[in-house]
């Protein structure tokens, strides 16, 4: 099937990247390349409510931690498990990288990192584990509930968080995200934005075009 494309396609696009969409599209390599072209435009109606629903979720937590411990590098006193530690572990030297080599680059002082250069290196899924059920009583008990004061239960919030984290790194490794479960995942992003706060939510939602992409699908495919 994709060696019916043309070349430069194939050569740019690769084989195994072009698989998924000609099995979606029957064998058709010109409905496969439109379903491709759609699944594009898909990921960047996406970006938005992914954008917004990542960073509300790590600052909502961040300031309940940092009112927790008293103090805003937080996870220095907080009994994060050994894998929690290794995130951050791992992002504070992601920061100290890329300060070496911004500091070499433009020939100036090295600065020190910062608390927010670790918050924002920490990964989205990073912050979701700290809804994990192992947490209860440690995080979720005494504060980040605080974070959701709209949520029903919090297993039903941390499922919903991480289909979120799935899709979010679907879309921003360029993967084929066209399958059947993406309205559904879509509308996990606003159930977890109701849980912040459903003014945010109604926000997000006037920005958001990807209902109207979603409802164009099946032309891709005609």
């Amino acid at each position: 099937m994709v060696d019916r494309m043309p070349e430069w396609i194939k050569r740019y696009f690769s084989k195994p990247r072009l698989k998924p969409y000609l099995r979606a599209a029957g064998g058709d390599p010109r409905a496969a390349m439109r379903l491709y072209r759609w699944n594009v435009e898909a990921s960047a109606a996406l970006y938005i409510p992914l954008q917004c629903v990542e960073l509300a979720v790590r600052n909502a937590l961040h300031d309940c931690l940092v009112a927790k411990y008293g103090r805003p590098d937080w996870w220095e006193v907080a009994p994060l498990d050994g894998g929690g530690h290794d995130l951050v572990v791992k992002a504070r030297k992601k920061c100290e990288d890329k300060e070496r080599k911004r500091s070499k680059e433009q020939k100036r002082r090295r600065r020190p990192v910062t608390v927010d250069d670790v918050v924002t290196e920490l990964t989205f899924g990073f912050w979701t584990t700290l809804l994990v059920s192992r947490y209860d009583r440690v995080f979720w008990v005494p504060t980040l509930h605080r974070a959701f004061p709209h949520v029903g239960r919090r297993d039903d919030l941390y499922d919903d968080l991480w289909a979120v984290v799935r899709l979010r790194n679907r879309v921003m490794h360029h993967e084929p995200i066209h399958g059947d479960g993406l309205a559904a995942d879509h509308a996990r992003i606003y159930r977890v934005l109701d849980a912040l706060d459903p003014d945010l939510s109604k926000e997000v939602r006037a920005m958001d075009q990807f209902p109207s992409v979603l409802a164009r699908k099946e032309d891709a495919l005609e």
